[in-house]
């Protein structure tokens, strides 16, 4: 157990360089993360026999991860980063990778916010081709939770997002300080666990959009229960009852997930 609580003593987080810039393992596994997200919705399209092109597909994920981008980085800026005021200022530095000369590519992204990026492209690009909103979402929570792994091990990797102060005998020495690895049980919980959870509720589907309700529903309370062991976040702490900014955030999309639950089981007459 001694070399696994001090992995982060002699593991770089920087994979390699290239023409003089670091790739990080973090940057590695997000790329990992889109294109085995791709493979696997190009996987359940011909699984279950969805109406959606090959094209289509590939001109949708594209969009997608724009808005996923955007609304990250957006959504990072805007709920958790101490210089709001002054990126609100200097909106140019938002995306920019550089710190003084140096590239650190970009630091810092929010799922919520990615949440939000991801529901306009996916609307936008729906009204433009004239294509079945809640059929690219049900096709969404199908392909996202078992990508998501590769995120949060990227997470894990590029010794970010730390979890709290603990005695076990898996914790992790962060600054001499052992602490759960919160970037694992998020892999776990909110991938492999949550994955189940949908494919298990395809077999009973029963109207187009019930699958990204159930993806949002399980997501929610498995991130609300994985903040229990990671340490709130740098600046926010916590914000009220002894809960979380994520926290508080996922009860939040809980709360809305059901509500959009019980609009589509009566315009569906279920």
């Amino acid at each position: 157990m001694e070399t696994w609580q001090n992995i982060y003593s002699h593991f770089d987080v920087v994979a390699f360089e290239f023409l003089g810039f670091k790739v990080h393992w973090y940057g590695i596994m997000y790329v990992f993360a889109l294109l085995f997200a791709l493979l696997l919705a190009k996987f359940f399209v011909k699984k279950f026999k969805m109406n959606i092109s090959n094209s289509m597909l590939d001109n949708y994920f594209f969009w997608v991860e724009i808005g996923v981008i955007l609304g990250a980085r957006i959504g990072y800026i805007l709920i958790y980063d101490s210089n709001t005021l002054w990126y609100l200022i200097h909106p140019w530095q938002i995306f920019n990778p550089y710190e003084n000369g140096e590239f650190i590519g970009i630091r810092g992204m929010s799922y919520h916010g990615a949440i939000v990026g991801f529901l306009l492209a996916t609307f936008l690009f729906c009204k433009k081709y004239k294509q079945k909103v809640w059929l690219y979402l049900d096709l969404v929570a199908l392909s996202v939770p078992l990508a998501y792994v590769f995120g949060r091990i990227g997470n894990f990797l590029n010794q970010e997002l730390f979890g709290r102060v603990t005695d076990v005998p898996w914790g992790i020495y962060v600054d001499d300080t052992l602490r759960h690895p919160s970037q694992l049980y998020e892999a776990f919980l909110e991938g492999f666990v949550v994955f189940v959870i949908v494919i298990l509720a395809k077999s009973r589907q029963k109207f187009e959009g019930e699958l990204i309700i159930v993806y949002a529903c399980a997501y929610s309370l498995a991130r609300f229960i994985c903040e229990f062991f990671r340490e709130p976040d740098f600046g926010i702490g916590f914000v009220v009852f002894g809960l979380s900014m994520g926290q508080i955030l996922s009860l939040i999309m809980f709360v809305a997930t059901l509500f959009f639950y019980n609009h589509l089981k009566i315009k569906n007459k279920f």
